[in-house]
């Protein structure tokens, strides 16, 4: 996986505004992007890239956003499918590694 597109993604990511959710879905919503986005910059500023454990939240984190997304109002949808995709890119760069 090319660093480069992850910054570019990620940078993409950083810019746009958060959505707006339902009340009951903000909270594990936010910490999904928090998480992932923890990840994203660990790995950015990380040569060796993440480690199994952080590897093993982000499948977690993944897997709880595929069960909330599918809620979520159309106009949400980019923000957590470009989140999503951020998190799809940490776990393929670790296959390739």
């Amino acid at each position: 996986m090319d660093r480069t597109a992850m910054l570019t993604l990620w940078e993409t990511h950083k810019e746009e505004q958060w959505p707006q959710v339902g009340r009951l879905q903000k909270g594990p919503l936010i910490t999904l992007d928090t998480v992932i986005s923890g990840c994203v910059v660990y790995f950015l500023n990380s040569p060796e890239g993440l480690d199994s454990q952080r590897l093993g939240i982000v499948e977690d984190c993944l897997a709880d956003l595929d069960n909330l997304t599918p809620e979520l109002d159309e106009d949400c949808q980019p923000y957590f499918q470009r989140l999503r995709h951020l998190g799809a890119l940490l776990i393929a760069s670790h296959h390739t590694n």
